[in-house]
């Protein structure tokens, strides 16, 4: 027992990096889970993406690609929670952004079912990640939760922007997506 007394300060300073393996949240509920997508320029800019490309494409594409990415983050967050991350996850990420980016730059026409796929293999991607990176003491339900929710409003930025914008003048959206992707560009030679 005296043993054990006296290796605690020690084995709580092991203890510390992983009672903070994510740090700057706080407490890991709802309000965690929902700053975290807004933390990351690659997911924000993503997930603005999609809102801005389901305005260009406009009709059922207006809800089926934010929700096909929510859906789609959703699985991969539980994948990336029980430690089942593709390779190159980082890669992929930075990929959406870029892709997403070139899509709404390029006001891309693609078959509804091509650009459902591209959203749900960009929500996978970065799901994967937020699940890989969510905090041991999370409690993994509303943390979850948190980030739908951002990640919805997120959509809605881009969705909102992208309404205003075809409304005004349809090339401030085209050049959102340049933006989207020079700083795509900028984070993958960072």
């Amino acid at each position: 027992m005296k043993t054990f007394r006296s290796l605690r300060p020690a084995l709580f300073l092991l203890a510390a990096p992983l009672a903070r393996a994510h740090p700057g949240h706080g407490p890991m509920g709802l309000a965690a889970g929902f700053v975290h997508p807004l933390t990351g320029w690659d997911h924000l800019l993503a997930m603005v993406a999609v809102g801005l490309w389901s305005v260009q494409l406009g009709g059922r594409a207006r809800w089926a690609l934010p929700l096909t990415f929510v859906s789609a983050m959703i699985l991969g967050a539980a994948a990336g929670i029980a430690g089942l991350t593709p390779p190159g996850l980082e890669t992929g990420i930075l990929a959406s952004v870029l892709i997403l980016g070139l899509m709404v730059a390029a006001a891309a026409r693609l078959p509804l079912g091509l650009g459902l796929g591209l959203v749900a293999l960009a929500g996978a991607f970065h799901g994967a990640a937020h699940g890989a990176e969510m905090p041991l003491q999370a409690d993994n339900l509303r943390f979850l939760a948190g980030m739908v929710m951002a990640t919805a409003l997120l959509h809605a930025v881009g969705v909102g922007a992208g309404t205003a914008a075809v409304h005004r003048r349809p090339a401030l959206v085209r050049w959102a997506g340049a933006g989207i992707v020079g700083a795509g560009a900028a984070m993958l030679l960072a």
